[in-house]
């Protein structure tokens, strides 16, 4: 007698389980993902130091793009900022726990 439960496949059939392991060195890790959110955080940053730099010059900057750029900038740092928490917070789960 055959049991139901040995008849399900949890992983689909073009997925061998033994390809599970190790990432493909295609994939970018975490650590390049974090590295490219911060050069794009920053590049904001910079951009809208530019634009608000050229309002304050007189360059002919528009004041709105400028507050956009700054906006941008800040919701930028604020999205980094809660991963980091999150991050920290990971940490100190796996931290606290007993192996």
């Amino acid at each position: 007698m055959s049991s139901p439960i040995s008849s399900l496949r949890i992983l689909p059939a073009e997925v061998a389980p033994s390809s599970l392991g190790a990432p493909e060195s295609t994939e970018t890790g975490f650590r390049d993902m974090l590295h490219s959110a911060i050069d794009d955080m920053q590049n904001l940053e910079s951009q809208a130091e530019t634009k608000v730099s050229g309002v304050i010059d007189g360059n002919g900057t528009d004041v709105h793009s400028a507050l956009i750029a700054v906006e941008k900038a800040d919701l930028s740092f604020q999205l980094m900022m809660q991963v980091r928490n999150k991050i920290v917070s990971a940490y100190e789960e796996i931290s606290r726990m007993q192996f």
